[in-house]
Formats: C-alpha cells, sequence, structure tokens
C-alpha cells in the first residue's frame, strides 16, 4: 500500500470573468508552488516521496471542483 503525500492549491473566483479560478494558476504560479514544495520536502528531509499537486477551484455558488495532478 502507497502513501502519496498530497498539495493542493485553492483558488476562489467570485465570477468566471477574466478566465475564473482555473486561470488564476499561471505558469508562474505552478513555478513557485513546485518550488514551495520541494522547499517543504527538503525541510522535512524527505527524498523523493510520491507526491501530487491538486487544485480545488471554486467559481460563484458553483460546487468546488477538483482537479488532481495539475502539474501533469
Amino acid at each position: 500500500n502507497s502513501t502519496t503525500l498530497l498539495f493542493v492549491e485553492v483558488k476562489y473566483r467570485t465570477s468566471s470573468q477574466f478566465g475564473g479560478a482555473a486561470y488564476s494558476i499561471t505558469p508562474t504560479k505552478l513555478s513557485r508552488l513546485q518550488k514551495s514544495i520541494e522547499y517543504y520536502l527538503q525541510q522535512q528531509k524527505l527524498q523523493n516521496p510520491p507526491c501530487r499537486l491538486d487544485a480545488i477551484l471554486i467559481q460563484g455558488n458553483q460546487p468546488p471542483e477538483w482537479v488532481q495532478n495539475i502539474t501533469g
């Protein structure tokens, strides 16, 4: 049984104007998230554990959307 360390970015937008919650996760934001995750793993002395970066997207009154493995 394998355990995966899960990191989650939560984004909320009041509307879909300007692309909505999904479009707020830019390549620059992804790069910063990945660097933060790498820093955390180093600080915890974890050597290449299975991990994944997901996003919870909330837009207005819509139900949240869970997007798994946003880095591919």
